[in-house]
Parts: C-alpha cells; sequence; structure tokens
C-alpha cells in the first residue's frame, strides 16, 4: 500500500500540485472573504446590539447547515464550478471568526479601551491603534479555526466541480482505489496541520505582543 502510495506520488505529482494549488487558493479565498465580512460585522456588533443579534443569528444558521447542502443550495444561483463553492465555504467559515472578533473586542478592558482618549485618539484611530491590536490575538484564533476547518471542508468543493483535493479522493471512492483516496486526503491532512501550526505560532506572537501592549497601557 505504502509503495503504491509513493509511485502514485511520484507519477501523478504534476497533478497533485495542482490541486494542492487550487485547495490553497480556495479554502484562502473563503478565508478572506470571511474575515471581509465577519470582522466589520464584529466591529458594528460591539456598538449596536440588534446587529449583534442578527449578525450571530445568520452566522449560527451558516454553521448549521450541512456543507454539502450549502452546496447544493448555491449551484442553483451561482451555477457549477469555483462560484458556488466560495459562497458555500465562506459562509462555513463566517462564525468562527465573527464570533471571536466579537468576543476580543467586547472583552477589552474599559479602563485600557478608555487610553485612546487620553491620547487624543478620534474613533477610527482607536480602533485600528488601541482596541483591534488588543483583539488580535482572539480574532487570529478565529482565523486559526475558520481556516483549519476550512481545509477539510474544501474537499467538498469537488462535489460542484471546483477542483482542489476532494477532486482525488471522489475519484478513489468512485474507482474503489484507497491509493487515489489516500493521495488526496493526506496532502489536505498536511495541509491543515501546516496551517494549524503556522496560525498558532501567530497567535502566540500576537498574545505576546498584546501582553506588552497592556502593559504600555496600564
Amino acid at each position: 500500500m505504502i509503495g503504491d502510495l509513493l509511485d502514485f506520488f511520484a507519477s501523478h505529482q504534476t497533478q497533485i500540485l495542482r490541486l494542492t494549488g487550487d485547495h490553497i487558493a480556495l479554502t484562502a479565498s473563503a478565508i478572506g472573504l470571511a474575515i471581509a465580512i465577519g470582522l466589520p460585522l464584529a466591529i458594528a456588533s460591539v456598538s449596536i446590539p440588534s446587529v449583534a443579534r442578527w449578525s450571530l443569528a445568520f452566522a449560527n444558521l451558516a454553521q448549521c447547515v450541512p456543507s454539502i447542502a450549502l452546496l447544493g443550495l448555491a449551484v442553483p444561483i451561482f451555477g457549477i464550478g469555483f462560484a458556488p463553492a466560495i459562497v458555500a465555504l465562506t459562509l462555513r467559515a463566517l462564525l468562527p471568526i465573527y464570533l471571536n472578533a466579537y468576543t476580543g473586542l467586547k472583552g477589552i478592558d474599559p479602563a485600557l479601551a478608555e487610553a485612546d482618549l487620553a491620547l487624543g485618539l478620534d474613533r477610527r484611530q482607536s480602533l485600528l491603534l488601541v482596541r483591534l491590536p488588543l483583539a488580535l490575538p482572539a480574532i487570529l484564533g478565529g482565523v486559526r479555526t475558520a481556516a483549519v476547518e476550512g481545509v477539510a471542508v474544501t474537499t467538498l468543493a469537488a462535489f460542484v466541480g471546483a477542483g482542489g483535493l476532494g477532486d482525488l479522493i471522489l475519484q478513489g471512492i468512485a474507482m474503489m482505489d484507497p491509493v487515489r483516496l489516500f493521495a488526496g486526503a493526506l496532502p489536505a491532512a498536511l495541509l491543515a496541520m501546516t496551517i494549524e501550526l503556522g496560525l498558532a505560532l501567530v497567535e502566540r506572537l500576537a498574545a505576546r505582543g498584546l501582553g506588552v501592549r497592556r502593559r504600555a497601557l496600564a
């Protein structure tokens, strides 16, 4: 089995690299869109309770619907290929990013948050220079969770013709070929582990920087 798998990797190297690149592109695009939607919603939710209620309800709903169902619902609207996969993956990634950002911003010590007033900062400067940096470890935690889950969920994008390592997994299932299946599953698992370790390191560095910033503001 191991020998057959190594032979498959050697003979299909170009295909596996291409599918891995597609997988990364799908995951990164979805996470980027989820950040672009979730972070502004979290910022607005801290100041406007009604936005918090509706945003959390929507994000929870998107998280509760099975990924394959989200893909199925997106296909009639967006067709097959990249677009429905991105829509479904973005909705799946939205909750952890939104919730962690909201929790991080909401949990800032009022004494630290008001330090910006003493510095003469306006609301925009306060957000960019004080509040977001203080919430950064929590925000990164949400991105980390969404990215690792996203790598796994992206394997389902093959069902709508969006490519990625799920292509090999589906081929392996259809052909009852465990070598082909593992050739898709193993790179996906390694990619998830790499993202987990990389973002965990970034999160620890951000937490260390936050400690320094808290001491400076205290």
